[in-house]
């Protein structure tokens, strides 16, 4: 008896939902003519044909700011901050290595409007090229003469700027010399007993 009481009698407690098959069908037709539409709405023209890559045409400048101290505040422009600053991508870069990996990246280069594939040199191109590398061979040949006189150029620069700097040392320590010398009256310093700060050595 106990058990009967329990579940109650008459209930169908066993349920399941049932599909109007005709409802649902309508709505997936309904919603694909909305996809249809949007896709049309989204639908973009042809792919950008991008210009092949070329060599840089000027040489990345990475020592300028070598062992210069700066100050860095949060509010700087960007182009002020510390690191690689790239113009065309205005961003920030923090060491020199990740500066280079971006700039030859593909971020970079559909910037500049250029793919990452290299343009294929016709069999011309790679003749042309080898008889000028073989006329610039024969003309422009290095001799022994011209490494001796290079060497020798960059001794005397270097002589030069050795000079230069032992002149500025002189020319420092001098001013220095006359900002220490203490201005005093001689007759003053004659009057305390000195003379001048000599040593009594001969």
């Amino acid at each position: 008896m106990a058990e009967s009481s329990k579940t109650p009698t008459g209930v169908d407690n066993t349920f399941r939902r049932k599909f109007d098959r005709e409802e649902y069908l309508q709505r997936a037709r309904e919603r694909e003519e909305k996809g249809e539409a949007r896709s049309k709405s989204k639908s973009r023209g042809p792919p950008v044909q991008r210009k092949p890559l070329k060599h840089r045409d000027y040489e990345v400048d990475l020592e300028s700011r070598l062992g210069k101290t700066q100050v860095v505040t949060p509010i700087a422009p960007l182009s002020q901050q510390a690191g690689y600053f790239c113009s065309v991508c205005e961003c920030v870069v923090k060491d020199s290595a990740n500066y280079l990996d971006h700039i030859n990246g593909k971020k970079h280069q559909r910037a500049l409007g250029m793919s990452m594939r290299s343009e294929r040199a016709t069999l011309e191109q790679v003749q042309q090229r080898f008889e000028n590398l073989k006329k610039r061979k024969d003309t422009g040949g290095f001799t022994e003469q011209d490494f001796d006189e290079r060497i020798l150029k960059q001794q005397q620069e270097e002589e030069e700027r050795k000079r230069q700097r032992r002149e500025k040392k002189k020319e420092k320590k001098k001013e220095r010399a006359a900002e220490e010398e203490p201005e005093m009256d001689p007759d003053v310093a004659a009057m305390m007993g000195f003379g001048g700060f000599r040593t009594s050595k001969k």
